[in-house]
């Protein structure tokens, strides 16, 4: 069954406002925030939906906004790293540093990725 549009609305409102609280409204993160859900819900279809996976998400970023342990820490570096990628993303490099660019974060997205099978979660 394919969520409704008003599903998909509902749900890219809840991630972004449990984001933003998680990295308590701060102001490279926010922005940074913000830009990678608006992709991670442009780039999918509807089919990619699944309501398990976001509510274990908000689970995650409510626990990330409440107490500031592992799952702050974890969203904290996150942010950081992606708002590196980005500035790195926008800046002249050189030739070869541009080819180094593109293979230094395989592990870290390669990470990322595992993170999100094994926990079920939808974070990058």
């Amino acid at each position: 069954m394919s969520p409704t549009p008003a599903e998909v609305v509902q749900a890219y409102r809840h991630v972004y406002k449990h984001l933003l609280r998680a990295v308590q409204y701060s102001k490279p993160a926010r922005f940074v925030a913000r830009d990678r859900v608006r992709d991670g819900f442009r780039k999918k279809s509807a089919a990619d939906y699944d309501a398990a996976r976001i509510t274990r998400t908000l689970e995650f970023l409510d626990g990330a906004a409440k107490i500031r342990d592992l799952e702050h820490r974890i969203v904290k570096n996150l942010m950081h790293v992606w708002w590196e990628q980005k500035q790195l993303r926008t800046t002249q490099l050189p030739i070869q540093r541009r080819e180094f660019q593109k293979v230094a974060y395989d592990d870290f997205n390669h990470t990322i990725r595992m993170l999100e099978e094994s926990m079920g979660l939808c974070l990058g």
